[in-house]
């Protein structure tokens, strides 16, 4: 489901170039959870951007569903990320007026065409009991934990019905006890069939991924 060859990227700082991906190869296929662990600043984000098609600037290939990013035209690029792609980041993101349910069907407001309705609804619920969160559709952000927040950031991720899920230090603004809830869901959901792909510096991770890689020096390590 995504497949990265050779891939490379640099940056230029103060006349110098700094490689911060050097050759990376990494497969995921449906039903894994894969861990990319490192430092902070050791490339983690940057791998991520670019297997979800926000980057456009590295050497190598990056396919995701069968699909080179670099073979896609930009417009085609942003339909197949919206259709397969689905991302989870640090900051929840979520909209303190709108309730738990409202919040995850916001992605329908950018699709044309929309959803009808009452599709959307089914489909907001269903991507909530993925999560663990039906019971608490009707509450807003303020009335959620850290934890319940963040599961609700990713069932708006699940709400495109994505074959892929990417997410960059999901656990980074949590405690301890939602942090380990949190990265539970994200197993459950790769048992269900998608390809899920978590960078963090949170090694508890290993209880629930297929595979833990470690970003070190642009390269990944087994």
């Amino acid at each position: 489901m995504i497949s990265l060859r050779s891939l490379r990227k640099s940056f230029r700082d103060a006349g110098e170039e700094l490689r911060i991906l050097d050759g990376v190869d990494l497969e995921v296929a449906a039903g894994e959870l894969v861990a990319v662990v490192g430092a902070s600043g050791s490339g983690k984000s940057t791998l991520l951007y670019v297997t979800g098609g926000l980057d456009a600037a590295y050497e190598g290939e990056a396919t995701v569903a069968g699909r080179s990013w670099r073979a896609l035209p930009e417009r085609e690029r942003a339909r197949h990320r919206g259709a397969t792609v689905g991302f989870v980041f640090q900051s929840f993101n979520l909209l303190p007026m709108l309730t738990a349910l409202e919040n995850v069907c916001l992605p329908a407001d950018f699709r044309d065409p929309a959803p009808p309705p009452a599709e959307r609804r089914a489909r907001g619920l269903d991507a909530l009991e993925r999560v663990g969160l039906g019971a608490k559709r009707a509450k807003r952000p303020e009335q959620l934990s850290g934890g319940e927040r963040q599961r609700v950031a990713i069932a708006r991720a699940l709400f495109a019905e994505p074959r892929v899920l990417l997410a960059d230090e999901p656990t980074g603004n949590l405690d301890a006890a939602s942090g380990a809830a949190v990265i539970e869901a994200f197993g459950a959901l790769a048992r269900q069939g998608l390809a899920v792909l978590v960078v963090t510096h949170e090694e508890r991770v290993s209880q629930v991924a297929s595979r833990v890689l470690r970003l070190e020096h642009g390269r990944l390590h087994g």
